[in-house]
């Protein structure tokens, strides 16, 4: 038998990360889901009331609209559940709860004209609309924030830069986060401005039950004001379900905001194994079972980890939910159900990327010491130099004295001297250090932390 207590959640959102995914509750449980399924379904009875068609609803029974709105309890939601266990129909479920909470002179104005699917659909996409302004923007906003930070404080900092793994024309520390700070930006920018779809056009997308009753009444003018002052796009002409394209555009995005964090996270694994950029331990905290001394990147590890699980999610929802037989399926209620599966490991992902992000320090003093190991580097400077003068093929030449090959700098130099090139041009080349060659990696570092910085403002 279970002891009083101890936990036996089959999902670790629901057993190791409860606490950290707390906040996610309030969207995507199944008691947010019953909750918006009700607010549609109230939201859609007062424009109902507005319209005329039916006899106006009393002061009393607009009070218990209103209030049933604003104070949807656990007892409420217990209360639907006990409804659909009898009649097997979730959003029915709703509408016969409504009835006995409202107790309206006509109920039969609950529900009037729609399918489930219309409930549904505007219900997730309130949901999605209120967590990505509510939680999923905020927290990019930090991860943005932090990347700033890191982009400013080692702007100038010479850092190692590697093309195929094999030393390359060194870049700064700074300048190396702006890249994935301009990166979040652009998505983040397209993820504030994407906007949610919804339908309300009955059974199989007519109208045909709304015309029916009310013939010479505007329903498609109706429909569209009342998506579009949920902060929805309506979506016109549709089957009995919307067709999820935003949906998967939506997922899109998401993954593609996964993948530039998931970039970031190899990245920085990568120059911490290499001690380019240290980790600061934790008090308390253990590396490893056995090695005492180990101080891992586990942030960016388990970021890793959950943006892979994430994706996976994401790239089935984006491929099943645009399709569904003739006027629709029920394969699509399941999936919508692990929606905020996906995001949840999306959401842990950037909270761990954030915390590593916290913990490490460039090493300057290594990154530089790597910079100046590979002399050869300054071949791209000394060919591009010598191409400006006219000398015939530098590159070539350059190539043969370098590929393959650990130099020194005096090797570079006596290189250098079996050139027939002007003093003050040999001298130049001499003057470059691999430290010095950075282009203009502090202004584009610059021009990245700007840019974040004046959205970070709006």
């Amino acid at each position: 038998m279970q002891e009083v207590g101890l936990d036996r959640e089959i999902s670790p959102l629901d057993g190791r990360y409860r606490d950290t995914l707390a906040p996610l509750g309030e969207f995507f449980s199944e008691f947010a889901l019953v909750k918006a399924r009700c607010r549609i379904e109230l939201l859609y009875l007062e424009a109902l009331d507005r319209t005329g068609l039916f006899p106006p609803l009393g002061d009393d029974e607009r009070s218990r609209v209103a209030s049933t709105m604003e104070t949807f309890s656990d007892a409420d939601f217990e209360r639907v559940k006990r409804i659909e266990a009898e009649i097997g129909h979730d959003v029915k479920a709703c509408e016969r709860f409504l009835r006995e909470a409202l107790l309206l002179t006509d109920p039969n104005r609950i529900h009037f004209g729609l399918t489930s699917a219309d409930v549904n659909t505007l219900a997730y996409g309130l949901i999605l609309k209120d967590y990505r302004d509510e939680i999923q923007v905020p927290q990019l906003r930090k991860l943005i924030g932090t990347l700033v930070d890191l982009a400013e404080r080692w702007r100038d900092v010479v850092f190692p830069a590697r093309t195929h793994g094999q030393p390359a024309s060194p870049t700064t520390a700074g300048k190396e986060f702006a890249v994935f700070l301009d990166r979040l930006l652009r998505q983040a920018e397209q993820l504030e401005r994407l906007p949610f779809r919804g339908k309300l056009n009955g059974a199989t997308g007519t109208y045909a039950a709304f015309v029916a009753a009310f013939p010479k009444f505007d329903w498609i003018g109706f429909s569209d004001r009342f998506v579009a002052a949920l902060g929805l796009e309506p979506s016109r002409c549709t089957t009995q379900i919307e067709g999820h394209d935003a949906l998967a555009e939506y997922f899109a995005l998401v993954s593609r905001i996964n993948n530039v964090v998931l970039d970031l996270d190899v990245d920085l694994w990568e120059y911490i194994s290499r001690g380019e950029i240290a980790q600061r331990s934790v008090k308390g905290e253990v590396g490893s079972s056995t090695m005492p001394h180990k101080v891992n990147p586990i942030r960016f590890e388990n970021s890793e980890g959950n943006l892979a699980v994430s994706n996976a999610l994401l790239s089935s929802f984006s491929d099943r939910l645009p399709r569904s037989r003739m006027q629709r399926d029920l394969s699509d209620t399941t999936v919508k159900r692990n929606i905020g599966v996906a995001l949840a490991h999306a959401y842990l992902a950037i909270d761990s990327t954030i915390s590593g992000l916290g913990e490490i320090d460039v090493d300057e003093r290594l990154a530089s010491a790597h910079v100046e190991e590979s002399p050869q580097i300054l071949a791209e400077a000394f060919q591009s130099i010598l191409r400006r003068e006219g000398v015939d093929d530098p590159y070539e030449s350059l190539r043969r004295a370098t590929r393959g090959k650990r130099i020194t700098l005096e090797e570079m130099h006596e290189w250098i001297d079996t050139l027939s090139i002007d003093n003050k041009v040999a001298e130049r080349l001499k003057a470059l250090r691999p430290v010095d060659y950075v282009g203009l990696a502090s202004r584009l570092c610059d021009d990245a932390i700007q840019r974040a910085r004046a959205w970070l403002s709006r």
